[in-house]
């Protein structure tokens, strides 16, 4: 089974992208065929500054090998180093019709909300379409959110052998992930960048500290009991409790005569803990900077012989003329 994610480089990772998905992906590494890319391209919607772009991708390439991904069991590569993924977006855009893209999230929240929506933002699913269909995917992993982004491919897949009359694209299907680690910000909503929330994985032991301590709590005294299943702080700490830990933390919680600087502290050190191990590969993949474009061109190389595989057979299919890489 071929399974495929991208992410992109928008800023750096955060509790919620680990937990809610990063986590997920790592773990589908080894059992299967998985191409996992940095979506520079995509980023291209929302960031105009080229360092940044380029120090986000660096970032994000960091991140990943840092949280376990392994080049031995996984193809990690930068979208844009696979052209063929952009001319496979142009046949695709030759048979999408314009009504399905009008009905899509990310272009329908713009127009509702009275934001410009440039032609990046309404042809994106159309790129994405091809990412998927670029490497025989056959498993996507995706949030609930983001099935629509499945059934459009399908929906432009479909259309495509339909007009050509053959079974040139695989149709992929979804796999919705486990939506019970749903991480939520410093103020007790999803964590999300746009919320400025966020809780960054690789954050300085200061910086760290400095967010937990913000996380406002409610105003029981020291002395009385609390309820641990109606605080953020407690939320936050099961993603990094075991069952063991979470009822001897919530024990504290319910006897009474614990502060809630107690519980920002023992939240603190579990994060620290659990991402410490991480934390000192990132520090030492971050020196050789070399090493790491390595990886990502051994992976464009890789991603690029399966991507123009399927681009020949949908130029063929076209009557257009293939080429070898």
């Amino acid at each position: 089974m071929r399974v495929l994610s991208g992410i992109q480089p928008t800023g750096r990772f955060h509790w919620g992208n680990y937990f809610g998905a990063i986590r997920q992906y790592l773990a589908l590494q080894g059992h299967e065929q998985s191409f996992y890319f940095i979506a520079d391209l995509h980023a291209l919607t929302t960031i105009r500054d080229a360092a940044l772009l380029r120090q986000n991708t660096l970032d994000a390439a960091l991140d990943l090998l840092a949280l376990g991904l392994d080049p031995e069991k996984a193809t990690l590569f930068r979208q844009s180093d696979v052209p063929e993924v952009t001319e496979l977006t142009w046949l695709l855009m030759t048979v999408t019709q314009m009504s399905l893209l009008e009905k899509c999230h990310a272009y329908k929240d713009k127009v509702a909300r009275g934001i410009p929506a440039d032609a990046g933002l309404f042809t994106y699913p159309v790129l994405m379409a091809a990412d998927i269909l670029a490497y025989d995917s056959e498993v996507v992993p995706v949030g609930v959110d983001q099935v629509q982004h499945i059934e459009v491919t399908r929906d432009v897949a479909q259309r495509f052998n339909s007009f050509y009359g053959g079974e040139f694209l695989k149709l992929p299907t979804a796999r919705v992930l486990d939506d019970s680690a749903k991480v939520v910000g410093t103020d007790g909503e999803k964590m999300s960048k746009s919320y400025g929330n966020t809780i960054e994985l690789f954050e300085s032991a200061k910086s760290l500290k400095k967010k937990i301590n913000s996380i406002k709590t409610d105003s029981t005294p020291v002395e009385s009991p609390k309820n641990p299943e109606t605080c953020h702080l407690f939320t936050l700490y099961k993603l990094f409790a075991t069952t063991e830990q979470q009822e001897v933390l919530a024990a504290r919680y319910r006897a009474g005569g614990m502060g809630y600087g107690e519980a920002k502290n023992t939240l603190y050190e579990a994060a620290m803990e659990h991402f410490g191990a991480a934390r000192a590969r990132r520090d030492e993949l971050a020196l050789q900077p070399d090493h790491v474009q390595e990886i990502l061109q051994a992976g464009a190389a890789k991603a690029r012989k399966k991507a123009r595989e399927v681009l020949n057979r949908c130029k063929s299919a076209c009557g257009l003329a293939i080429q070898e890489i």
